[in-house]
Parts: structure tokens; sequence; C-alpha cells
């Protein structure tokens, strides 16, 4: 009989150079392999110049697509990032374009397969999930019977041959490791390639520092940072979630090691390519040491994903846009809404060349619903217009009229959704999570508007030259 060692290697080499999860050894077992060495090819042939890492030392293939270093004592894989023009390696949709070592092992040959893509790559899509979060079963149901038919239908809507992936960057389950399968279940459902990153909620606690409290992850999703490429966008993603070796106490932080990592990937990409980093904990104020990767990506084009906070935040700085993004769970799956109003939902972003668009899609509506509008009654005897356009920045431009009369602009303002507030705000409510509450948004506007005004049109235009439209009967409740 075939030892299981064996079958391993064999079956490795059959599949394209991944293991299927369940195979998968302990992370921490890695250290008998003193060389890589290996080879990326497609078709027969090996292919030049492919960047090559075990999370330390950063290289590139040679003329024949090979590549050899000395592997460093803590790495646990190695992983391709897989160049512009190629399909991602994947075993149902899930991202495998990784190796993890195999801890009996003194010696493996990691050989990657690749297939050239029949479309050109420098335009295509990518969606983010950010915070699925399930924790038990109703959560699944909801994920599966709300946020995978919306991604479904979505997909539909593209030709048969569009480049489209998927990202989610973290809080993939709630402390429950055991619920990764279900995740597995619903990216092979949406049918899109899915790479993941780590959340603080993915992590192994109580399994003693910060090196070994992502073994789980890592053996269900390889690295916890590593890059690829799509045209001329390359995408890195990065593991900025600290435990600190008591239970659930952890801080947003990226270790020297990954930042060492990053300057070498970075090393082979040209300063005119759009960078896309996603990392699980917004980087504008809740990284610690943002600072020394704000110095790394100077000079560059910079969209940066994150999640965590489950509302949605746009931020600036320079030549970096941070998107925060809402969760797909919104308030921990208590209802529809985040705690900022936004929807439950997701990005949708559309690259071209080294361009980027972007819009948010909330799960189960139309394209269309990007704004909502309140009134109340103040005690000057004139009506409170208030209006969430939660996808907002200052690039987007508002505009309103009150009974066919243009009023102008809106201001904005930061305060309390009346939605979110309505349905969350107490020790009673929401009825699921009661603990969610409403948080405090930057993405309101308002205007005044006379007693006696009957109908309301709101137009807001985004960056791109999108208008989004409602028109509303002035009603309280």
């Amino acid at each position: 009989m075939m030892n299981r060692r064996k079958f391993i290697q064999q079956f490795t080499w059959l599949t394209g150079g991944f293991i299927l999860a369940g195979d998968l050894l302990s992370t921490t077992q890695g250290r008998g392999i003193k060389k890589v060495r290996g080879s990326v090819s497609s078709n027969g042939r090996g292919i030049a110049n492919v960047v090559i890492s075990d999370g330390y030392s950063v290289v590139v293939t040679n003329a024949k697509g090979k590549f050899e270093f000395p592997a460093h004592p803590a790495a646990v894989s190695v992983f391709i990032s897989t160049p512009a023009g190629y399909a991602f390696l994947q075993e149902k949709k899930i991202a495998r374009h990784y190796m993890l070592f195999d801890g009996s092992a003194t010696k493996m040959d990691f050989d990657f397969k690749l297939t050239p893509l029949a479309t050109n790559d420098e335009e295509h899509d990518f969606f983010v999930w950010a915070d699925p979060q399930v924790q038990n079963e109703q959560d699944v149901q909801r994920m599966m019977n709300e946020s995978v038919p919306s991604v479904q239908s979505l997909v539909k809507t593209y030709p048969a041959d569009a480049l489209l992936h998927g990202i989610c960057v973290g809080d993939i389950v709630w402390d429950k490791p055991e619920l990764f399968v279900e995740y597995d279940k619903a990216v092979a459902a949406m049918n899109i390639p899915f790479f993941q990153c780590l959340g603080n909620h993915d992590m192994d606690y109580n399994k003693g520092g910060d090196e070994t409290s992502d073994d789980t992850f890592q053996q269900n999703y390889g690295p916890t940072y590593y890059s690829f490429n799509r045209g001329k966008a390359h995408y890195v993603v990065m593991d900025n979630v600290r435990y600190l070796g008591k239970d659930k106490d952890y801080d947003g932080f990226i270790q020297q090691h990954q930042l060492d990592w990053l300057q070498k990937d970075l090393a082979f990409v040209p300063k005119d390519h759009l960078l896309i980093l996603c990392v699980h904990i917004p980087v504008h104020k809740g990284t610690k040491n943002n600072e020394a990767l704000y110095r790394l990506l100077e000079d560059r084009q910079v969209h940066i994903m994150s999640g965590h906070t489950h509302y949605m935040q746009n931020v600036i700085k320079g030549n970096i846009y941070e998107h925060n993004h809402a969760a797909v769970c919104g308030a921990w799956w208590s209802g529809d809404i985040c705690d900022d109003g936004s929807p439950n939902g997701y990005a949708v972003y559309k690259v071209k060349g080294n361009q980027l668009q972007w819009r948010y899609q909330g799960t189960g509506n139309p394209v269309s619903h990007q704004l909502r509008a309140y009134f109340k009654a103040t005690e000057t005897g004139d009506h409170l217009m208030e209006v969430n356009i939660w996808n907002s920045d200052a690039h987007w431009k508002t505009e309103f009229w009150v009974d066919g009369v243009a009023r102008g602009s809106l201001t904005r303002f930061e305060g309390l959704d009346a939605l979110a507030f309505k349905t969350m705000q107490g020790p009673t409510l929401p009825a699921i999570r009661s603990w969610a509450e409403p948080k405090i948004t930057g993405h309101l506007f308002k205007a005044h508007i006379s007693s006696e005004a009957k109908e309301v049109r709101i137009l807001a235009t985004d960056p791109f030259g999108q208008q989004y439209s409602i028109t509303e009967k002035v009603a309280f409740g």
C-alpha cells in the first residue's frame, strides 16, 4: 500500500502544486526544508521572471522557469505571485497559489503549472467581501440564501468571458473555524475565484502567540500574506491582526518580516501599475504602525481594501485611498443594515489598465440603491432632510429639488443614521444581537426645507459620472 507521504507528493504533482486542505500538515512542522526549488510552467514550457516567495525570500524564475533559494527557518509555505495573463490556481474556486511544507519532509519540489488566459486581463472586475462572519447555522443560511444569490445574479450580468474574482478581507467566520467549510461552499456556489485575508475572528486563540494563531487559517487557505497580478494591477494581501497571546486579545499591527517581504515584492512591480492592498483591520486608524506601511507605498497609486468595522468609510491620504467596507453580515446578521445605515452587502470594482472604479452593492437591492432619505420636524417650524449616501467621499456631487425647484447641494455632516438608530439603539435592539448599536458616520448629508414641501428629488453623482436619484414624498416616521 502506498504510504501517506508518497501519496501526498504524487497528488501534489497531479493537481498542479497544491494539497487539499484536509491533507495539510501543521504549519508549525515545516522546519525540515533547507532549500526551496521548483519551477513555473505552462503547456510544458517554463515561464521566466515569475515571482516566487516563502514569505521571506522573494525571487524570480530563470529563463527556463526554474527557481531555487534557501528556505527561511520560519517559513511554512511557498507561493507564486501569479503573473498577468494566466488563470489563478484554485480548487473549487478557493485560491491555491501556494504549497505548504510537508512537516516530515526535508526536500520538496514546488512546481506550479499555469494556464494562459484566453482574454486580455487589463480589464477585469473583482468583488470585495468584508466580514461574512458566520457563527451558527442561522448565519450560514442567511449567507447562502441572501449574499450568495446576490453575487450569482451579478455575475450573470457579465459576458461569459469576463474576468472576475473575489477577495474576502477577513472575519470569514466568528471564532468557529469548523465553519470555514460553509464559507467554502458559498465560494463554490458563487463560481468565481476567491482569495482570503485573515481576520481577528479567523485565528486560533489560546494556542501560543501570533506565530501559531494562524495555523488553522493557513491549513485551509495558505499564507496570510502574498501577492498576485492581473493585467496592470498588482494585488497584495497582508495580515495586520497581531494576536497578543491571551484569549481574543489582539491589535492592528503589521509585523516587520511582512514589511520586509512587501518591500522585496514591490521591487518587481512597475511604479505605474495599480496597487491594491487588502487587510482586515483598517490601516488609517486601526493599524498601529501604519506609517511604516505608508512609507513603502510612496509614489504609487494605492487602494487599500479593509473591513472589520461593519460600517462604510472612504479615507483619502495623499496617494492612498482606503475603502473600509461595510459588512456582508451587516450588524452581525441582526438585520439588513450595518450600524451606519449602509445595507448589508459588498463592493464591486472595475479595473481598466491602471485605473479603478467602484460602487457598492447592497444585498438584494438594485444597483440604483445607493442612498436613503429621512425627514424630521424642527423646533423652528421647517423640516430637516437627512440623506445617507453610504459609499460617498469628498468627490461626490449632491443636488436636490423641492417641489421641482432646484435648491443646490446638500451639506455633509456626522451623525447617526435614522434607520440604524430606530432599529438598533437601546439594550433590547436589535432583537437577534442586542449589543449591536448605531455608530456615528460621516457620510450623512442634510438640508432644511419648507414645512410646506410636498416632494423632494435628490441626485447623487459619483466620481465616475454615475448618477443615483431618489424622489420622496415628504413624510415623517
